[in-house]
C-alpha cells in the first residue's frame, strides 16, 4: 500500500512522529476498530479514530439522537435529533475523512449477535452506558481473544483499562459480577458533566491507535481513574484473578448469555 499525496498531506503530523511514520500510518489505514455505543464515550472515540485514518470503523448502537444527548455527545448536532445515532455518527465521520469505511450497525448488541459483530475487527471499544453490555463485551472479547478498551463515567468520575485476553486481567477479574439492580444511579438521576466523556473517550481512542501501531505501553494491568473536580488521575494496579469466572483457572462462563436487563446507567464498575 502506497500513500497518496493527499494522504501524505492529511496525515503529515502523524508521519513526522518516529513512532508512526509512513509505515505506521499504513497500519492505521489497514486497521479495523469496532466502537460499541455512539453516545458520550463513542462520540470522541469515533471522531478521533476517523481523523487518525483508521481505515475501517464499525459503530453499533440502536438508539436515536435525543436533545438531552447534545450536552456531551459531540458527534451529533441539533439537526440530528430523531436520527439514528449510528447514521448521524457515520455522516460526521465521513465529513471529517471521506476515505474511510464506516460500518453502521443500528442494533442492540446482545449475546446473539456480538460474536458476529466483533469477528472482523482488530480492536473493540466499549462505549456503552449499562452493566449488561459491559459484562457482555468483556465476555465476548475474552472468549474470542479480541483486545478491547473498557470505559465508564458517572457525574465527575471516569475509569478506563485495556484488556488483552490471555495476557492481562479482564473486567471480571476486578468485578466478577454486576452489582444489584438500582444500586448505581442512572444518568438522568445522577447526571454527568459534559466534558467527562471527552477525556475518557480520547484516552480509549489513544489505546486503539497505539494497539494498531504496536507502539507504547497499553493500559493493561492498570485501571486508570479520573476525577474532573479535582483534576486528578489515579492508576490502580490490577492482577489476573485465578478465581475469575471467565479467564481464571476454572472458568464457569464458557458461552455468552444476556444475564441482565439492559439498565441505563453511566457505569463506574462499582
Amino acid at each position: 500500500m502506497k500513500l497518496s499525496e493527499e494522504q501524505i498531506t492529511r496525515y503529515s503530523r502523524h508521519i513526522l512522529l518516529k513512532e508512526v511514520g509512513g509505515k505506521g500510518q499504513k497500519k492505521l489505514l489497514e486497521g479495523r476498530v469496532l466502537i460499541i455505543g455512539a453516545g458520550g464515550l463513542g462520540s470522541p472515540i469515533a471522531l478521533y479514530l476517523a481523523a487518525a485514518g483508521v481505515g475501517t470503523i464499525g459503530i453499533a448502537d440502536a438508539d436515536e439522537v435525543d436533545l438531552s444527548n447534545l450536552q456531551r455527545q459531540v458527534i451529533h448536532t441539533t439537526p440530528d435529533v430523531g436520527k439514528a445515532k449510528v447514521l448521524s455518527a457515520k455522516e460526521t465521520m465521513l465529513a471529517i475523512n471521506p476515505e474511510l469505511t464506516v460500518n453502521a450497525y443500528q442494533t442492540w448488541v446482545s449475546a446473539e449477535n456480538i460474536a458476529g459483530l466483533i469477528a472482523d475487527y482488530d480492536f473493540v471499544i466499549d462505549g456503552t452506558d449499562n452493566f449488561a453490555a459491559k459484562f457482555l463485551i468483556n465476555d465476548a472479547c475474552v472468549l474470542a481473544g479480541k483486545p478491547y478498551s473498557h470505559g465508564g463515567i458517572l457525574q465527575f468520575d471516569g475509569q478506563t483499562m485495556t484488556v488483552k485476553p490471555g495476557e492481562s486481567p479482564c473486567y471480571r477479574c476486578i468485578f466478577p459480577e454486576p452489582p444489584p439492580k438500582d444500586v448505581i444511579p442512572t444518568c438522568s438521576r445522577a447526571g454527568v458533566i459534559g466534558v467527562l466523556p471527552g477525556v475518557l473517550g480520547t484516552l480509549q481512542a489513544t489505546e486503539a491507535i497505539k494497539y494498531l501501531l504496536g507502539a507504547g505501553d497499553l493500559l493493561t494491568g492498570r485501571l486508570l481513574t479520573y476525577n474532573a473536580l479535582r483534576m486528578r488521575f489515579r492508576e490502580i494496579p490490577v492482577k489476573k484473578s485465578a478465581k475469575c469466572p471467565i479467564c481464571g483457572d476454572h472458568p464457569t462462563i464458557t458461552e455468552l448469555k444476556d444475564e441482565l436487563d439492559a439498565m441505563t446507567v453511566c457505569d463506574l464498575g462499582h
